[in-house]
This record gives C-alpha cells, sequence and structure tokens, in this order.
C-alpha cells in the first residue's frame, strides 16, 4: 500500500494560523457563528494532532477557518451596535491612549479606549475612539477623560470619531512609567533646542504632538515617517543593546534582561499595536535562541499576525498600518534572506548592506499596497532611507543619553548633548535636502486586481527562490539570533 504523506508539526501550526486569519477576513460579511462548533472542532484536532497524517491537516484547516469566523462574528456584531449611534449626541468616558495633538481649528486631537457608553445606553464600547475638540489644554497618554460629542462610525484603526466635542480630564494616571516617560520629556526639552528635541523624542518613543508640521510633512514627503513612529525598529535598537549588555553574561542573564527591556520599553511607549506585534515577534526569537531553536519565518508572522487579529479583529478588516507592518516584517524575514542568498551566497558585508538590504525587502512588499490606497509613491525614498536610517541607532543613543543627563545633571546636561545636536540636525538637513527635489512624488493608480496581480507575481518569484536555494541546500529557517542582530 501507498504510504500516507505525513506534514510536521510547523507546517501545520503555519496552516492553522493562516486559516485563522482567513476565518476571520470571512466573518466580514458573514453571520455569526456560534462557539458551540468551535469545543467540538478543537477536540477533533487534539485527537488528530499527533498523527500527523492527511485527515489531521484537514481537522486544523476547519478549525482554524472557525475560530476566525467565531470570534469576528462576535466582534462584528458590537461593531455592527454602533450604527445605531449614528450622528446621536453622546457621553463616553475612557482612558487617553495618545498624546494630545492641535490639529484642524486649532481642535486638540487624541485617542481613547477602554470605552464605556454613559447614560441613557450604559454599555462598553469595543475598539477606541478618535476624539477632536476643546476642553483642556493638553491631555496625555494614560489621563480619564469624559467627551461629549456626535458619535460618527467610521472604518480604520478606530471604530468612531467624536469631532467638534466637549471633554474634561477627570482623573491623571498614577503609573510609574507614564511618569518616567514625562520626566525624561522635559529633560530632554530642556537639553535639546526646539525642533531637535520633539525629533527625538518621535525617535525614541514615538511621541509627534510637539513636532512641527513642516517637518511632518517634510519626512512624509520622502518616505521617512517611520523613524519617528514608535515601532518595531525601535524595538531593533533595543534588542541590540540588550545582547551588548548582557551578552558577557550567560545566556540566562541575556535571556531575561533583554526581555526586561522589552516590557519597559512597551510600559514607556504605551501598549500601541505596532509596538505590540514587534513585541510578540522580538520575545519569540528571543525564547528560540534561549533554547536552541530555529524560526521558520512564515510561521513566526503568521502567528503573531492571528494573534493581534483574534484580539483585534478591526486589525484585519481595515488598518492598513496592520498590514503594512507584517508586509514589511515579511519583506525583512523571508524576502531580504532569500535575495541575500541568490546575490550574496550569504550574508551582505557591514551594517550598512545589511541595513540597505532590510530597507529594499520591506519597501519592496509595501509598494502594492501602498499605490492602490494612497495613489501616489515616491521615487526618493529608498536613497533617502539608505543615507538616514543606518545612523538613526546612533541618534537614538545620543538622545538617549541626552534626556537622561537633562534628568539627572542638568546643568553639564548642554555639554553631553552636543553629539545629540550634530547628528539630529544631520538627518533633518538630509530629509529636507531630498524633500526639495522636484516632482519627487509619482502618481499611479492601481486597482485592486492589479494590487493582486502584484503580489501574486510576488509570490510566484518567492516560491522559485525558494526552490532554487532548497536545492542548493540553503538553510531557510531564521536563525532568531540573526533576527536580534538584525
Amino acid at each position: 500500500m501507498k504510504a500516507q504523506r505525513t506534514y510536521r508539526r510547523t507546517t501545520r501550526l503555519t496552516v492553522l494560523f493562516g486559516t485563522v486569519l482567513l476565518g476571520l477576513g470571512w466573518a466580514r460579511f458573514a453571520p455569526a457563528l456560534s462557539f458551540v462548533y468551535i469545543w467540538i472542532l478543537a477536540a477533533l484536532v487534539l485527537l488528530s494532532f499527533r498523527r500527523a497524517r492527511l485527515f489531521s491537516l484537514y481537522a486544523v484547516i476547519i478549525f482554524g477557518f472557525t475560530l476566525g469566523w467565531c470570534r469576528g462574528g462576535v466582534y462584528m456584531a458590537h461593531v455592527r451596535e454602533l450604527a445605531g449611534l449614528s450622528k446621536r449626541s453622546v457621553t463616553v468616558t475612557g482612558t487617553v491612549l495618545t498624546d494630545g495633538v492641535y490639529g484642524k481649528n486649532s481642535q486638540l486631537s487624541f485617542d481613547v479606549g477602554n470605552l464605556h457608553l454613559e447614560e441613557p445606553y450604559q454599555k462598553n464600547i469595543v475598539g477606541k475612539i478618535g476624539v477632536s475638540g476643546f476642553g483642556e489644554n493638553m491631555v496625555f497618554r494614560g489621563d480619564h477623560i469624559t467627551v461629549t460629542g456626535k458619535f460618527y462610525p467610521a472604518r480604520g484603526s478606530v471604530v468612531a470619531y467624536l469631532s467638534y466635542s466637549n471633554f474634561n480630564i477627570t482623573g491623571q494616571s498614577h503609573s510609574v512609567a507614564y511618569s518616567i516617560t514625562r520626566h525624561f520629556t522635559v529633560g530632554l526639552q530642556n537639553t535639546l533646542p526646539e525642533p531637535l528635541a520633539s525629533f527625538a523624542l518621535g525617535l525614541l518613543i514615538g511621541q509627534r504632538n510637539t513636532l512641527p508640521a513642516t517637518i511632518t510633512t517634510i519626512l512624509a514627503a520622502v518616505g521617512l515617517s517611520h523613524i519617528i513612529a514608535v515601532s518595531g525598529y525601535n524595538l531593533t535598537i533595543m534588542m541590540r543593546a540588550g545582547k551588548k549588555i548582557f551578552g558577557r553574561w550567560s545566556k540566562f542573564q541575556t535571556f531575561v534582561g533583554s526581555q526586561a527591556l522589552i516590557l519597559g520599553f512597551l510600559l514607556v511607549t504605551g501598549l500601541s499595536a505596532s509596538i505590540v506585534r514587534a513585541a510578540i515577534i522580538s520575545s519569540l526569537s528571543l525564547g528560540a535562541w534561549y533554547y536552541g531553536r530555529t524560526i521558520k519565518p512564515l510561521l513566526l508572522i503568521l502567528f503573531a499576525a492571528a494573534l493581534t487579529a483574534l484580539w483585534n479583529p478591526l486589525y484585519i478588516w481595515s488598518d492598513i498600518g496592520w498590514y503594512l507592518s507584517f508586509l514589511a516584517f515579511f519583506g525583512v524575514l523571508i524576502l531580504g534572506p532569500l535575495v541575500r542568498h541568490r546575490l550574496f551566497s550569504g550574508e551582505p558585508r557591514g551594517i550598512i548592506g545589511e541595513l540597505i538590504m532590510e530597507t529594499l525587502s520591506a519597501q519592496i512588499m509595501t509598494v502594492p499596497i501602498i499605490l492602490y490606497i494612497f495613489k501616489t509613491s515616491s521615487f526618493i525614498a529608498l536613497p533617502a532611507n539608505i543615507l538616514v536610517v543606518p545612523l538613526i541607532p546612533l541618534a537614538m543613543l545620543l538622545s538617549f543619553i541626552a534626556g537622561l543627563a537633562g534628568m539627572f545633571i542638568a546643568p553639564i546636561a548642554g555639554w553631553l548633548a552636543f553629539p545629540a545636536r550634530w547628528v539630529l540636525t544631520y538627518l533633518l538637513e538630509m530629509a529636507t535636502m531630498f524633500a526639495r527635489v522636484p516632482h519627487m512624488k509619482i502618481s499611479v493608480t492601481v486597482s485592486l486586481m492589479g494590487m493582486i496581480i502584484m503580489y501574486a507575481a510576488m509570490v510566484l518569484v518567492l516560491i522559485v527562490l525558494w526552490r532554487k536555494n532548497r536545492k542548493s541546500d540553503t538553510i531557510t529557517d531564521v536563525n532568531p539570533e540573526t533576527i536580534l542582530q538584525n
């Protein structure tokens, strides 16, 4: 008899997380499904998982799709309830998630989470809302707030907007992390002149509320907005620092110390979606490195994507940032290594070569969706990133030193901040120079089908590269230590 084909555990886990994402996407348009099916299918998967046969793979596919469908259906039912509040005046209480930024018509804008609708509704709201209005001179992350205004359901990272609202702070957070962040911000602002201080805060903790609009516009025009958004790149810098600091000690101390850095960074910067995604991937990489395992990059990416989308299905339904983040991860962890092995037979030489390859791989994977959503692209984004991004780690380190000096040794902080001033000035001057290039943006209209065709072509190229690397005995698994170093 012909032997049945077996499937490795990593293959079945990859399929599981992929089908969870498909189920979540399907739930956006389908009716809700009872969780009773989940328990039945979970028992089926547990009974068949160890057999590694085709039946086990089918069970995993059905279970993953059903899990995503059930979770998405429950969340979608809550979202549909919000449609009944459209254009009604409501009062909402919650916790401020982002520092306030002055925007249109001098309104203060920020996001609010942990939402509760007050009378006459008296119920909680899923997700977060965007608030613009008047009532306080400034609000900070962690403040408890009451907002009254008209409710406008929205699609994207927020479930609704309350514009031209009235709000007042009812309490402040006593979190140690918030306190440290505010003291560090004051120390840096007392040490560096503007706009360098605001630019440094954007690099370190993603704070953009004090950054002049002209600089924000310049960075967006040349494709450098990502450097002032708290993201996986910031966390990568922290991981490199952890490896340098704790690497002299035992493997266990390096593991614990690096995990502590990740946790501390999460607390200080706030649990933003992008940094949580990067923290999941970094923590898993650390764990695998500690236990001497290699990582399947596709499994790692799909696990983080499924976990975050199960937590908040709005990510997969309408959050462009979620897609851009994981497409960039895909480029760095999968496309980049495959291209490196074909072109360089291994790693490119030097940190500059690594950064160029990472930047190019991430941008290639995000170009189709950017063209589809925004209809424009900048042809100078790549050279701007190549000349600016390699100096970001140095700028972050020197800015961090300047901020600590401002907190603890203010009399000589100005002298210690001179290196940070030089590097930050260079970065802003380079961005400004690229922004002056005429006709730097090009308009390209890409349809949904066009975007799908572009990504399908990329997948075919990746399959060809993977097959060639496999035939030449090239290792396509990702070593966790490589992830931490890159």
